[in-house]
């Protein structure tokens, strides 16, 4: 027996702020705002229905060869909730919500894509040359492409997680693991922890770690705002929204800044006694990539000039694993070009490993920290913090 096509579909979900009360209760604007903008992202309109209410608001729907889109205006509030569902690979409903937010001056506050009907909508994240790992999606709670990178946010196996580019960056079930490895061996390491500096990193997590370790300055420096605020508005871990909100004010210990990492720390400015830099993963293959810049020993030597005395720095580095150690090897070389000392930490998250460079390393010790951690003691800090035997005897 034949069977028809499963149907495919994008389901995006939006909603828009800040737009005036008049361009809401305009029904013919908005009728026309909504046409162009499906228009122009490729679905064809056979017809928009719309119903004005008392004493405000409007309703339209789409009907549209690709399936239907909706707008619910509430003027009171500057708000309007909108959904656009396509079947096939004609049109792009994200670019639809995209341009309907610019024709009606509203800020797009929140997107969630869920895709309807098919096979399970998977991942293909590339390990090493000829080797890659598939990560099977549930819901999709936020699938936008910046400036700077393509972003997912999904359920999978491991709880909600963050893709940038297809690369894995954190998981639900994980991301404690991770982050606790990457801040609480290098806050150890360092003779203060009072004033910290986090480039990248754009969940938060380092941030209230660094807040719970006793720093009482943290600048979060990350040059993708649409990330950081995805993060805060998808992920339940790292910055709430108002938390966000709250740290891009400056109200509070967190200080967030929209700016480029490396512009940041070169010159004079404040000194830090830690360093964090929490980028995805060296990308040596591509010499374009924006993050290529912050893996460099120029990069690190602005670092180290931008530390107090006794501070440390401390960076992603890579996997141990043999068979995809380049950028560890790479960053280990970088770190003893630039540091009098060098302190290596592996994480139980087993993919990861940290660098931590300084001019004199603190023996790291838990005792007197007014954090406790969940995945970190004192054979922790024993054992992992002992590089491979083929770093150890480069």
């Amino acid at each position: 027996m034949t069977h028809p096509p499963t149907p495919v579909g994008r389901h995006v979900l939006a909603d828009l702020d800040g737009i005036d009360a008049e361009v809401l209760d305009d029904v013919a604007g908005l009728r026309a705002a909504l046409s162009d903008a499906l228009t122009a992202a490729g679905a064809t309109v056979r017809q928009v229905v719309a119903e004005a209410f008392e004493p405000h608001g409007v309703t339209l729907v789409a009907l549209l060869a690709e399936s239907h889109a909706s707008v619910h205006t509430w003027p009171e509030h500057g708000r309007a909730l909108v959904d656009v569902f396509t079947c096939g690979d004609a049109a792009d409903p994200e670019l639809a919500v995209a341009l309907l937010a610019g024709a009606t001056g509203g800020e797009l506050r929140e997107i969630r894509t869920i895709a309807r009907g098919g096979e399970p909508v998977r991942v293909v994240e590339p390990l090493s040359p000829g080797l890659a790992r598939t990560w099977e999606l549930g819901r999709v709670h936020l699938r936008e492409s910046t400036p700077f990178q393509d972003l997912l946010i999904a359920d999978t196996a491991h709880g909600v997680t963050l893709f940038c580019d297809d690369e894995r960056q954190s998981a639900e079930s994980t991301q404690l693991i991770y982050h606790e490895a990457l801040f609480v061996p290098a806050a150890l390491s360092a003779r203060r922890r009072e004033r910290v500096l986090v480039v990248g990193s754009s969940e938060g997590v380092v941030s209230e770690l660094a807040i719970a370790c006793g720093a009482t300055l943290v600048d979060h420096v990350d040059v993708d705002a649409a990330a950081v605020r995805a993060c805060a508005a998808h992920l339940p871990y790292g910055y709430t929204p108002e938390t966000l909100a709250a740290a891009e004010r400056g109200d509070g210990p967190v200080r967030v800044h929209y700016a480029d990492g490396r512009a940041w720390v070169r010159g004079d400015g404040p000194r830090y006694d830690v360093i964090v830099v929490d980028l995805p993963d060296e990308r040596p293959d591509d010499a374009d990539n924006q993050l290529n810049r912050l893996y460099t020993r120029d990069f690190l030597a602005d670092c180290r000039d931008r530390l107090a005395a006794g501070g440390v720095v401390v960076s992603q580095a890579g996997s141990a694993a043999v068979w995809r150690d380049a950028t560890l090897r790479a960053a280990w070389d970088r770190f003893h070009a630039v540091f009098a000392q060098v302190r290596y930490v592996g994480s139980d998250e087993h993919e990861w490993s940290f660098l931590v460079g300084g001019a004199d390393l603190a023996d790291p010790d838990l005792a007197g920290l007014a954090y406790e951690p969940v995945s970190i003691d004192a054979e922790f800090l024993r054992t992992r913090t002992v590089a491979p035997a083929g770093l150890r005897n480069r």
